[in-house]
């Protein structure tokens, strides 16, 4: 059953709902007592089986420890289901080959898709394919050009990160007079980048005090990480705090750090891994945060591909049908909450 928790962190985060269902009017000389609640006979997915979904799941090579992740919280949560048989498919960064896995899904006549591209833009056209078959497509992350492409979104929130990372950083050094800041990036040609440091920078401008002085880009690799995060502290001999976009590239950026003996810096990650989570207990290092995007949201997607399929909404909400999106909050933890997340933190 799909729960969206509500968790209060720095802001708010965002979801967008699609709305259609028929709520029964109530009358105007019916008392408070006597109106029917909106979801009385809401059709909600629960726990109990019910008709059987055979879902499709198509993400990109799980060469990343984020990825990996995704394909494990799906597989689990199908696994949880007795009226779910989950067709998951090997996984390829390269275009073609994942369109080609997608268009064999199509030909299975799966009845629910649940599609992760490796690149939204390249694969719009075949969740508009599989749409036009009548296969309805739960759009995972990486969001298709075309709302046309898929029945509903849902993923992480790369701004909120940024905004949250930003905040959390802020109110650190609100009191330290000329402080600096410095950012290790992820793909500097994914939009997804590009988000995380808009965010990052906005919050930054609610604290004229503080400086972004240098950004590096790497490419989400602990190699890249450790490479790009030297060449930094080598050009800034002293800096306040540092945001870094990815938890498996700041594997590397702390051994860079290590490597050159700095500590006199605070640094923020990104995602939530297990490795980052348990620095952060530990209290030991320049690791004090890391900003959450949740892997978890592949076993979410696999609850809506369910629901869908089943003709049923959500459970706590009251429309008839699904979200046409969802858009998961990234919620800051340090070590006052980082007990509450170690059991989903991805290695």
């Amino acid at each position: 059953m799909l729960q969206i928790p509500s968790r209060r962190g720095l802001l708010f985060g965002t979801a967008a709902v699609g709305a259609g269902a028929l709520l029964t009017a109530c009358t105007s000389n019916e008392s408070e007592d006597e109106k029917p609640a909106a979801n009385q006979n809401q059709p909600a997915a629960s726990d109990k089986p019910g008709k059987r979904v055979t879902i499709g799941f198509a993400g990109p090579q799980a060469d990343h420890g984020w990825l990996n992740a995704i394909n494990e919280n799906a597989e689990s949560r199908a696994k949880k289901y007795s009226d779910v048989t989950l067709e998951i498919t090997e996984g390829a960064n390269d275009t073609a080959a994942q369109i080609g896995q997608i268009e064999t899904l199509i030909n299975k006549k799966v009845d629910v898709l649940v599609i992760l591209p490796a690149d939204g833009k390249a694969l719009t056209q075949v969740g508009l394919k599989a749409m036009r078959a009548g296969i309805p497509v739960i759009n995972l992350d990486r969001v298709f050009n075309s709302p046309q492409a898929y029945r509903c979104y849902i993923g992480g929130d790369n701004y909120g990160m940024g905004l949250n990372a930003g905040h959390y950083i802020g109110e650190k050094l609100k009191d330290k007079k000329g402080a600096k800041v410095v950012e290790l990036a992820g793909l500097d040609n994914l939009e997804l980048t590009k988000q995380r440091t808009q965010g990052f920078d906005d919050a930054l401008k609610n604290y004229p005090n503080i400086s972004k002085v240098a950004r590096q880009a790497a490419d989400f690799t602990v190699e890249s990480g450790q490479a790009k995060m030297a060449q930094l502290l080598q050009a800034q001999k002293q800096i306040d705090a540092l945001w870094n976009h990815d938890d498996d590239q700041g594997v590397g950026a702390l051994r860079a750090i290590e490597q050159a003996g700095r500590d006199e810096f605070l640094m923020v990650g990104g995602a939530g891994a297990l490795s980052a989570f348990e620095a952060i207990k530990q209290d030991r290092g320049v690791l004090k945060a890391t900003v959450l995007y949740p892997p978890t949201m592949a076993a979410s997607a696999i609850d809506l591909a369910r629901a869908l399929g089943q003709g049923k909404g959500i459970s706590g909400t009251a429309e008839f049908e699904i979200p046409a999106s969802v858009t998961l909050y990234s919620a800051v933890v340090d070590k006052d909450n980082v007990d509450q997340y170690m059991a989903t933190g991805f290695k």
